[in-house]
Formats: structure tokens, C-alpha cells, sequence
């Protein structure tokens, strides 16, 4: 309705203090993804890096002081998700919590954020579906499909942890996929030659172990692997 006394307009104004709770997969990327918008906005931001992997992080914080950044505007905290996480999520001056993590903590923290009705943003686990249909080219589908799963130990929320192929191509890709996952070379992920390195924690190595149980017992075939490996010093890491 038009006034001439009343002029509507947007206003766009900075929610305040976000927590950005990040994982130990690609944590500064994912972090900067929420902290580029979250600054340009002109909100101020409390870092909750993880328990896995915060040194990092913690070096990427410097720079906004020699940007001279004022004092209070990136903060970064460290500890253990019960200590600090839930402290920080409930904390009633935490206007937004922007969390890239795993499903049982995006759970806890939309709990936490609900009795506060806090925005939240999650960014949460997926199965990604590699679909390859019979008229592919096999060779880069199979390069294409072992990029996706082997890239960081196969330790990323955007995985390609599934495969739908067409069944005129299947045995050609399985054999494919089995060539050329046989020939990864696993180690050091500071030595350059290495192409698949450990997985983060002890933790989470039982965890994919515990997956491959799940599908022998659903009846699925090992055709590779299968196991943690036994030579050398790769039998004293994970």
C-alpha cells in the first residue's frame, strides 16, 4: 500500500557472535567458507576447531592480527566437544551456529540451538552416488570413481562412497576399479610418493573396519583388501 508519509525498505543487519564448529577433514577450507560471508556481513566469529586437527587452524588465526583485525572479532577456542563445544553452542551470547561435522553432533548441537531458537546451519555426512551408465568411458568413470572415494583416505562429507553402475559394464569396471586401487601407494602423507595416507584417528580406522563387517555379513564380496595393513611400519599406524 502506498503512503507518501511511509517508506519500506530491507535492512540488513549482523546477527553478532557466531560460533563456527569445524571438523578435522579440510579444516581450513571448510572453515573459510564460513568465515569469509560471516566477516563480509559484519558479524564477529568464536572458532571451535577439532580435537583432531587444531593446530592449523590455530596458525590461520595469527593472520587477522598482523591484518590487524580489531582485537575480538576471530577467536578461536580448543578442547574436547563436552568441554567446550556444548559450552559454546548453549552460550546465550552465540547468536548463529554454523556446524560442518558428522549426524549425532548436528543433532546435539539443533538440540542445544532449539532451546535458544539459535539460527543454526549444518553441513552434515552424505553417500554420494557415483552413477555410471553403459555407455561411459570406462576408463576415466574408473579414474574418476577412485579420485572420489581414495582423495584424503576417503575422509571427505562429499565421498563418492557409492557406485550404481550399469550391469553390461559392471565387470569391466569392478576389474577396472580393482587395477587401479591395487596399485595405490599407501604411507607417509608427507612423502610425496604417497598417494593414500592413514586414516585421522585409531577411532576411526575401527570404525571403517566395523563397515566392512556390516557388508560381508549383508552378504557383499571382498575383492580387495579388507583389512588394516601388515607390512612394515604400516602395521604400527592407521
Amino acid at each position: 500500500i502506498e503512503k507518501a508519509a511511509m517508506f519500506a525498505f530491507p535492512r540488513h543487519e549482523p546477527l553478532g557472535v557466531i560460533a563456527a564448529i569445524v571438523p578435522w577433514n579440510s579444516p581450513l577450507l571448510l572453515l573459510t567458507w564460513k568465515l569469509a560471508p560471516l566477516l563480509a556481513a559484519g558479524n564477529t566469529v568464536v572458532i571451535k576447531p577439532s580435537e583432531h586437527a587444531s593446530a592449523s587452524t590455530l596458525e590461520f588465526v595469527k593472520l587477522f592480527a598482523q591484518a590487524d583485525f580489531p582485537p575480538g572479532v576471530v577467536n578461536t577456542v580448543t578442547g574436547m566437544p563436552l568441554d567446550v563445544g556444548v559450552p559454546l553452542v548453549s552460550h546465550p551470547d552465540i547468536a548463529k551456529i554454523a556446524f560442518t561435522g558428522g549426524e549425532p553432533g548436528g543433532i546435539a548441537v539443533y538440540r542445544a540451538a532449539a532451546e535458544q531458537l539459535k539460527t543454526v546451519t549444518l553441513e552434515l555426512g552424505g553417500k554420494s552416488a557415483n552413477i555410471v551408465f553403459d555407455d561411459a568411458d570406462i576408463e576415466s568413470a574408473v579414474n574418476g570413481a577412485i579420485s572420489g572415494i581414495f582423495a584424503a583416505s576417503g575422509q571427505t562429507c562429499i565421498a563418492g562412497s557409492r557406485l550404481l553402475v550399469h550391469r553390461k559394464i559392471h565387470d569391466r569396471f569392478v576389474e577396472g576399479v580393482i587395477t587401479l586401487a591395487a596399485s595405490a601407494r599407501l604411507g607417509n602423507p608427507a612423502l610425496q610418493e604417497t598417494q593414500v595416507g592413514p586414516i585421522t584417528t585409531q577411532a576411526q580406522r575401527e570404525k571403517v573396519l566395523s563397515y566392512l563387517g556390516i557388508a560381508r555379513r549383508e552378504g557383499a564380496l571382498c575383492v580387495l583388501g579388507g583389512g588394516k595393513p601388515a607390512s612394515g611400519e604400516l602395521a604400527e599406524g592407521w
